[in-house]
C-alpha cells in the first residue's frame, strides 16, 4: 500500500493496519514505543547528486570542479538532515558491488579549494558564476547550503528551482544545464558514468574499460576489484559530488522477522520475513 501521508502512515502502524512502514519519517518514527516496535536506519542505493556538465567551458577545467569539491562540508549537510544520511565519496552506494569509502579523497579543505580557484582564475573578488539548476521537489535548504559554501572560495551560485518535469526536459533530456541536482535512487547504475550522451557528459575511456572488465569478469572478486577501480578513477576526476546516501529508515511491529537491514531501490527481497501469529 501506498501512503501518502506521513501522520496516516505511522497511524497505521499503530493501529496495526500496515505490519511494516518503509520508508517512515524518521521523526514521526520517534513517537513509536521501542517495546513494541523496532525502528532502523540502513543504507540505500539512493544517491544525491551534485552533477556537472563536463563539456560546458567552465567546468571542463577540473581545477574548478576539485575546488567544489573540497569546499562542500559534508558533515553541515548531513547533520542538517538529521544525521540519518551517510557519507558517500563516489558513484557507488554502500549497499551494491564494488562500494569502496572514497570520501578521504576529497575531504572539507577551503583553503586548497581556494588555491584551485586561484590557479583556475578565480577568487572571492573576480568570483566565477554558475547556476545550478534542480527540481523543486527538493526544497530550498540544499540550495541555500551549497550557495553559501561555495561562495567562501569564490564561486557565485544561482539556483535556478524548476518543475520536475522542467528539470526532466532540460537536464535530464537535452542535458542544458551547469550544475544539477538529483536524488539517482537506482541499484547497480554504475554504468551512467560510462555513457557519454548521458547528461553528465562525462568521458573517460579508462572507466569504460575498467567497467566492461568487470561486467566480463566470470569471479564476483575479480568484478568488485574492477568496479572498485573504476569508480574510484570517476571520483578522482570530480564530474561530480555526492553529497550523501540516503539512509532509508524502517519501522515495524517486533513479530515481523527477518526484514532486510539494507534496502535498495530494485529489489525487496520479501521471501525471508515471516510474522509470529
Amino acid at each position: 500500500r501506498f501512503l501518502t501521508d506521513d501522520n496516516a502512515a505511522v497511524n497505521a502502524l499503530k493501529s496495526g493496519d500496515v505490519d511494516v512502514l518503509s520508508p517512515v519519517n524518521a521523526t514521526l518514527a520517534k513517537s513509536l514505543d521501542a517495546s513494541t516496535y523496532t525502528v532502523s536506519a540502513a543504507d540505500g542505493s539512493d544517491k544525491f547528486v551534485l552533477a556537472f556538465n563536463c563539456t560546458n567551458a567552465k567546468l571542463k577545467d577540473k581545477r574548478v570542479r576539485q575546488a567544489i569539491r573540497y569546499a562542500i562540508n559534508h558533515k553541515e549537510i548531513i547533520a542538517s538532515r538529521g544525521n540519518v544520511d551517510y557519507a558517500l565519496g563516489g558513484p557507488i552506494p554502500s549497499v551494491d558491488p564494488g562500494y569502496e569509502d572514497l570520501t578521504g579523497l576529497y575531504p572539507y579543505n577551503v583553503d586548497k579549494a581556494k588555491e584551485l580557484m586561484k590557479e583556475a582564475g578565480y577568487t572571492t573578488d573576480k568570483p566565477l558564476r554558475l547556476t545550478l539548476t534542480y527540481a523543486n521537489t527538493y526544497g530550498t535548504e540544499l540550495g541555500d547550503q551549497l550557495k553559501s559554501q561555495l561562495a567562501k572560495i569564490g564561486i557565485d551560485l544561482k539556483i535556478n528551482y524548476v518543475e520536475f518535469s522542467t528539470w526532466l526536459q532540460d537536464v535530464h533530456a537535452n542535458g542544458n544545464y551547469e550544475l544539477s541536482l538529483v536524488d539517482h535512487a537506482e541499484s547497480h547504475d554504475f554504468y551512467k558514468w560510462t555513457t557519454p550522451e548521458y547528461y553528465y557528459h562525462y568521458d573517460n575511456r579508462n572507466v569504460q574499460a575498467l567497467y566492461a572488465k568487470a561486467l566480463a569478469a566470470t569471479d564476483e572478486k575479480e568484478s568488485d576489484e574492477y568496479l572498485k577501480q573504476a569508480a574510484k578513477t570517476v571520483s578522482e576526476d570530480a564530474p561530480a559530488d555526492w553529497l550523501f546516501g540516503y539512509r532509508v529508515t524502517v519501522a515495524y511491529n517486533k513479530g515481523i522477522k527477518g526484514f532486510p537491514d539494507k534496502l535498495s531501490q530494485t529489489v525487496l527481497p520479501l521471501w525471508q520475513i515471516s510474522k509470529a501469529e
